[in-house]
């Protein structure tokens, strides 16, 4: 009868050491997760909308310092500036989607016709998919990321109330928030939920805090704005957007700045060695 003692003992310590051996596995494998060119740090800068700031004032200013930037994109305001919209595409600008209609919760009573929890998971696919195509149409690119709108990631209330995020992780490659607080650990993070942090109406001197804390931890910060000017809310200010790209082009900061697919594309190689 002693043998069954002895027998569960020795599963035990050979699940403890394989469970030790994975964590320690894992742990490692998201302490190997380097930059390129020994980068110390990952920015992505995102915008929202396709406000018409972002072609006339925004995408200029990019080009000056041969910098990408990701665009999220709701097709309707793209044909107010389709020809502006498409040389920024030709100059490698990131496309994404963001919807056909910007469904947020109808608690904003700008929203309350198209609140999010009026919605169904089979309809938000039908318009994810509607708004892919027509700025395929509008562009010539398919996106392949998305930008939650305003941020939320349910349809639905109540004890009906779903989460679309497994909707958004098998119909792009990544999914991105906002007003989120942190950057992302590139061991770590879940694709369709990417921390979106905001910049607008920021200093640089409370942009390059945020740079500086991430770097400590080697991680990736995704920048979420909207307009592109001097003031006003929900604006990117200019004067701190040519000082970020000045700051992350100096090589001596360890810097890689990239849009977010080609960061969250190095991200998935990476995992998989």
């Amino acid at each position: 009868m002693k043998t069954l003692p002895i027998l569960f003992t020795g599963f035990f310590l050979i699940y403890c050491l394989t469970y030790f051996h994975c964590s320690l596995a894992q742990t490692s494998s998201t302490n190997k997760i380097k930059w390129p060119d020994d980068k110390q740090v990952a920015i992505s800068l995102s915008f929202d909308d396709a406000r018409p700031s972002q072609v006339d004032v925004g995408i200029p200013l990019l080009d000056k310092y041969d910098v990408q930037a990701t665009f999220y994109l709701v097709p309707s305001a793209v044909e107010r500036r389709l020809s502006k919209w498409r040389k920024a595409t030709a100059t490698g600008h990131e496309m994404g989607n963001h919807s056909v209609n910007h469904p947020c919760s109808g608690n904003f009573t700008w929203a309350r016709h198209k609140a999010i929890e009026s919605y169904s998971l089979s309809q938000m696919r039908k318009e994810l998919v509607q708004a892919s195509k027509e700025i395929e149409t509008l562009l010539g690119v398919k996106p392949t990321e998305f930008a939650y709108p305003c941020g939320q990631t349910f349809v639905g209330r109540g004890e009906h109330t779903q989460s679309y995020v497994p909707l958004i992780a098998e119909l792009f490659n990544t999914g991105r928030g906002w007003l989120n607080e942190a950057p992302n650990d590139p061991g770590f993070c879940d694709m369709a939920q990417l921390m979106g942090m905001p910049m607008d109406e920021l200093d640089f001197s409370n942009v390059k805090d945020i740079i500086e804390t991430a770097r400590q931890n080697q991680q990736w910060i995704v920048f979420a704005g909207h307009d592109i000017g001097e003031t006003g809310r929900q604006t990117t200010q200019v004067s701190m957007l040519e000082q970020l790209l000045r700051y992350a082009q100096d090589p001596s900061n360890g810097i890689w700045l990239a849009p977010v697919g080609t960061v969250a594309t190095y991200i998935k190689e990476q995992r998989s060695n």
